[in-house]
């Protein structure tokens, strides 16, 4: 997408793409001629596979194809108008009509403000322009440009609020912040503003470089408007790829896989016609099978448009952007000089289906040196913190949407007493065998018995230092950061077991056994077939008078002081928490291969029914034995199901029989939890430190047992922080 000087063009679908038309009409069509009793029955075959293939040959027809360009909006000296086929404006505001421009932050629609009022234009993500470029656009044209919180009053339509979500703008509005949300949604575009004005007006190095290079008789490689596009130099001469990752299913599974649908719906079809149509038992088979091929097509077709794959090739001279598989020309090639800077991060992308602008989770838009829109580029699927960082280091100006609000804990200080905020200077003491409140003068004013006390836990939630406290019967009923309590982890620690209380504080025990397996390891026996290392050792005072002051050689009967030390143990070997699939998605899932079963066995009584025996004698076994199948299959694999380990050394999946399937260091995890993600159901994932999902757990464990067992043996909640790095356990 190239545009002019001072003009946006809102994101827009392509003119025209494959695709069948009409294939629902067809398909009900060609079920309903299945039904029916035609004869001969080689036409009755002829015509299902006829009308089945209608939509695809009226798709690849190139009148069909040549299909009118989408309407698309456009920002301009002109004014804000959308451009229909041919060039013809079909809704225009023109600029000397607009007073102002603003955006609410609660449903994300741009309205136009006027002389005699204000206008609701529309969503717009639905019309496909972003809040950065809108803003940028607006202001170069001379258009006042606001960012209003709360809704518009003018929605057509309450259902259109998901599409007219705003990606970027409010997002990461900060809960806690001292501002408003439109004050905050504001100053982000504001500043993004002004790295954009930074990076458009920076000096160009490309004639530095160039007089750089005249003299040795080098041609210069610089490319304009950058900080030093050599910056990332040695071992980036060739670029470097970025690729999204391969879909599951590939796409030549999908292709089979669909391929094979047809061709057995086919074949079907042929055979039901070679044993006659004369039943209605067998035409209805033959319906089924026709809607269960066309189905199947046009199920792998959705499926592999939404499979396609971006490419990034990134080097100091160019980006180049495609989608796999794809044609040539579609690739965006875009030259480092026109670019200014990229900014990353939450965007537009085409659906791959309808061709209708969506929200993505990452999004790239290129800036030029006159703040224009130079391109979209897109990204989703790709890992945010390795294309930053990857452009980063072939010198493109990298801008990104801010710094999000460092996450909280999920529960805050519901449990404690209110007597705790009026003891002025109060502090948790032990004391008489218990806990205590003691308030300045050390005189304990509310005390917690022994006997009540089950445990006590130190964990560290959002890089802060809490207790909970357990009853006799091993329920929680006290948690609390240390440090509204006025008291160390250290202190606590130690006070609470000279007084005999029971303290289980995870990390500290983990960082004591590392600490001690990293001390004793240099005295482990070596391994068989190494030579030891020689050890120096400083002889006694009273060796100094010995005759020879010579060390005595080694005699063979002496003893062997030298032991081994045995290896820490693994992620699933590690002692730890192991969590089992929740008893709710176990049933369901027991009732769900029963039902697949039962579904098979009953399309089998109808499909052949005809020859053994009729649709009823079929099923009086075939049902009973799809029941028998369902309960014992799953059973089989029930015994053998998966299980989280959770531990102070890492994540780990094991089965049953104990088969580890995967595990995960610790310091590989950067969180696990729920990925709340856009186009698919969510899902218990694992992070790296860097924000890319490492794992995926296939069954759904208890949340809150989960939750527990990650702060109680150190492995963190959540999806990782990328702008607070999380710090070591405090007070180790």
């Amino acid at each position: 997408m190239r545009t002019v000087e001072h003009e946006l063009v809102g994101l827009a679908g392509p003119d025209g793409r494959w695709r069948p038309v009409a294939a629902g009409p067809f398909a009900l069509l060609a079920v309903v001629l299945a039904l029916l009793p035609i004869r001969p029955v080689w036409l009755w075959a002829a015509l299902i596979g006829a009308v089945a293939a209608v939509p695809w040959m009226l798709g690849a027809a190139p009148e069909a194809r040549r299909r009118r360009p989408r309407p698309f909006w456009r920002l301009s000296a002109a004014g804000l108008e959308r451009v229909g086929p041919g060039g013809l404006s079909m809704v225009s505001y023109e600029r000397s009509r607009i007073d102002a421009l603003a955006i609410t932050t609660g449903d994300g629609v741009l309205t136009v403000f006027h002389r005699f009022g204000r206008t609701a234009v529309g969503g717009m993500t639905a019309m496909g322009l972003e809040p950065l470029a809108v803003f940028v656009t607006a202001r170069r044209l001379g258009i006042p440009m606001h960012v209003l919180d709360g809704e518009s009053t003018d929605l057509l339509d309450p259902a259109l609020d998901e599409a007219l979500h705003i990606p970027g703008l409010d997002d990461d509005a900060p809960g806690g912040s001292a501002l408003p949300r439109d004050h905050a949604a504001e100053k982000r575009l504001l500043d993004q503003e002004a790295a954009l004005l930074a990076a458009a007006h920076e000096p160009s190095l490309q004639a530095s470089l160039q007089a750089s290079a005249e003299p040795s008789g080098e041609p210069a490689t610089g490319s304009g408007s950058t900080r030093g596009r050599n910056r990332a130099g040695k071992g980036r001469a060739d670029g470097q790829r970025l690729d999204t990752p391969e879909p599951l299913p590939s796409r030549r599974r999908i292709v089979l896989l669909g391929a094979l649908t047809a061709l057995l719906g086919a074949v079907m079809i042929i055979r039901i016609a070679v044993d006659g149509t004369g039943e209605f038992g067998a035409r209805l088979a033959a319906g089924c099978w026709t809607l269960a091929a066309i189905a199947g097509v046009l199920a792998a077709r959705r499926r592999l448009l939404r499979a396609a794959r971006v490419r990034w090739t990134i080097t100091a001279e160019r980006l180049l952007v495609r989608a796999l598989p794809g044609r040539r020309r579609e690739a965006q090639d875009l030259p480092a000089g026109d670019v200014a800077a990229v900014v990353v991060g939450p965007g537009l992308r085409l659906d791959p289906v309808s061709g209708e602008p969506r929200r993505a989770d990452l999004a790239a838009l290129a800036f030029g040196h006159r703040m224009e829109l130079v391109a979209r580029l897109p990204a989703h699927g790709l890992d945010d913190f390795q294309l930053a960082h990857a452009l980063d280091d072939h010198g493109y100006r990298v801008i990104t949407p801010g710094t999000r609000p460092p996450r909280r804990p999920e529960y805050g200080l519901e449990g404690l007493p209110e007597i705790f905020a009026q003891v002025p200077g109060g502090r948790l003491v032990v004391a008489d065998g218990g806990l205590g409140w003691a308030d300045a003068a050390g005189d304990v004013v509310l005390k917690m018995p022994e006997d009540r006390i089950g445990g006590i836990e130190l964990l560290t939630i959002a890089g802060h230092a809490w207790v909970r406290l357990y009853d006799t019967d091993g329920d929680e009923f006290f948690a609390a950061p240390l440090s509204a309590l006025r008291i160390s982890r250290t202190d606590l620690r130690d006070s609470a077991r000279r007084a005999g209380l029971p303290v289980n504080d995870a990390e500290y025990d983990a960082y004591l056994s590392a600490a001690f397996h990293s001390a004793v390891s240099t005295f482990a026996t070596p391994e068989p077939g190494t030579e030891p290392e020689p050890a120096t050792a400083a002889l006694p005072a009273q060796s100094a008078g010995q005759e020879g002051a010579a060390l005595r050689p080694d005699r063979a009967d002496e003893p062997d002081f030298t032991f081994s030390v045995p290896a820490p143990p693994g992620p699933a070997t590690a002692p730890g928490a192991l969590l089992d699939a929740t008893r709710r998605s176990r049933l369901g899932t027991y009732g769900m291969s029963v039902l697949l079963c039962q579904a098979v066995a009953l399309l089998g009584a109808v499909w052949l029914g005809p020859e053994l025996g009729g649709f009823n004698t079929t099923a009086s076994w075939s049902v009973p034995a799809g029941l028998v199948i369902g309960l014992a299959g799953y059973w089989l694999y029930d015994r053998n199901r998966s299980q989280l380990r959770v531990s102070s050394a890492g994540l780990a999946v094991v089965t049953r029989r104990g088969r580890v399937e995967w595990d995960l260091a610790r310091d590989r995890i950067g969180g696990i939890g729920i990925d709340e993600a856009r186009e698919r159901m969510p899902r218990l994932v694992v992070w790296g430190p860097s924000g890319r999902v490492l794992r995926q757990v296939a069954f759904p464990p208890d949340l809150d047992e989960l939750r527990r067992a990650c702060e109680r043996y150190g492995v963190p909640w959540g999806p990782p922080d990328a702008d607070r790095p999380a710090p070591p356990p405090p007070e180790l």
